[in-house]
């Protein structure tokens, strides 16, 4: 198999931060050990990650750090882990290099996951099309759902209806990333690479958006809990018809 062809073997979960938005679930646990449809949301991630031939994982957390070592050690199957945690929060791009230093491939791309990010996609599609662009980093991207409900009205002021929670025209960071291995060293030590890498790769076109189509959910407050635990074994029963 060509190295254009191969797999991604290797991949990195940002674990880290408080998730006050979540409490009280987090009060015990770290944001990846809330449970959504009764597992907690890192099993899914690994899960995923292994179906799509993935290896070795490198999860980077703070925030509790005793319960998701004693979960992830506990675990007798699905890929390799190795559990990194940070002395001080170093913000989600220097969690990212951090995470990074941990992989044992350091000349290989590798996936990299919000750990707050449920999603069903097909990840072979996604480093296709990253390898097809040539770039350095290539982000997936979920269409917008607005959390408002949306009036239908005419010109002359006549509403028509109402539509709940509908998608918008437009496309934000999904979370979940392919990072070729010479992005590393541009991530920042400590900070956001939201603010500092990515613009200047996105100057020196370097930077790719993949749309996905397939289930995504930020799990951030504790309605996205109830709701994702709503919609999650539904689109699971799906993945096991198709």
């Amino acid at each position: 198999m060509s190295r254009s062809s191969e797999p991604i073997r290797q991949a990195v979960i940002l674990a880290g931060g408080q998730a006050t938005r979540l409490r009280p679930y987090t009060d015990t646990r770290p944001k990846a050990m809330v449970e959504v449809a009764g597992r907690p949301i890192v099993d899914y991630q690994l899960e995923w990650l292994a179906r799509h031939g993935v290896e070795h994982v490198v999860v980077s957390c703070g925030y509790k750090a005793e319960v998701l070592r004693e979960h992830l050690t506990a675990r007798d199957h699905g890929p390799e882990v190795t559990l990194l945690v940070e002395d001080e929060p170093l913000g989600r791009g220097g969690a990212l290099r951090f995470a990074a230093s941990g992989l044992k491939d350091d000349t290989a791309p590798y996936f990299a996951l919000n750990g707050d990010v449920l999603t069903w996609f097909p990840l072979d599609e996604f480093t296709t099309y990253h390898r097809e662009q040539g770039g350095l980093v290539t982000l997936a991207l979920a269409q917008y759902r607005t959390t408002w409900g949306i009036v239908d009205v005419t010109d002359s002021g006549l509403v028509e209806g109402f539509t709940q929670s509908p998608l918008l025209p437009f496309w934000i960071n999904a979370g979940v990333y392919i990072f070729e291995s010479g992005t590393t060293p541009l991530l920042p030590v400590k900070g956001d690479h939201e603010s500092s890498t990515f613009p200047e790769l996105a100057q020196q076109g370097r930077l790719f958006g993949y749309r996905i189509d397939g289930f995504w959910r930020g799990v951030d407050t504790v309605k996205d809990v109830k709701e994702a635990s709503e919609q999650v074994p539904g689109v699971l029963r799906g993945l096991a018809t198709d």
